[in-house]
């Protein structure tokens, strides 16, 4: 259960984490990015409860981020799958999972999951590239600041900021003097 709603914050992370932020339906998402569909697959998946359940896939399909339908005409099961709000996802998931096994949050040291391309077969890499010219961008190479419709909240966090630089790796912490 939610304890506190950020709707109506002025923030897209803080609306992302308004349909996704909840740590059973990121675990529904992983099931359906893998292709499960079903409501009893996503039970035996995850161990989560039925009602539970239940109050995530219809939040997801309430956010258009999943599509419910019946498996035949008529019929009583349903089947579920990621819309194009849903997939574009995939390198959030991808992102966290890679983050997960750098850290090893599954408590192996080995990925339980591996995301590999088809033809070659070779592990897929999650990076952040140049919209021009396709160049990769290293996190120390990026500057938060603030966007178009940035609402007083915002200005307040990046004056409290001041010049402090988050320590990205290979890029030391500075303060303002």
């Amino acid at each position: 259960m939610k304890v506190k709603s950020f709707e109506g914050m002025v923030c897209s992370i803080a609306g992302a984490l308004e349909w996704v932020g909840d740590r059973w339906t990121m675990l529904v998402l992983r099931d359906l990015f893998i292709g499960l569909t079903q409501f009893e697959e996503f039970r035996e998946s995850t161990g989560i409860s039925p009602t539970t359940l239940s109050s995530r896939l219809n939040a997801l399909v309430d956010a258009s981020l999943v599509t419910r339908k019946p498996t035949k005409p008529g019929g009583e099961r349903l089947e579920y799958r990621l819309t194009q709000k849903g997939r574009d996802l995939w390198p959030v998931m991808l992102a966290i999972a890679h983050w997960g096994d750098r850290h090893e949050a599954s408590g192996k040291s080995e990925p339980p999951i591996l995301f590999v391309d088809r033809e070659t077969g070779k592990p897929v890499e999650l990076q952040l590239g140049n919209r021009e010219d396709g160049s990769t961008i290293r996190p120390q190479d990026i500057e938060i600041i603030a966007g178009p419709s940035a609402d007083s909240k915002h200005q307040w966090r990046f004056e409290q900021a001041g010049s402090k630089v988050i320590a990205f790796p290979g890029r030391a912490s500075r303060e303002a003097s």
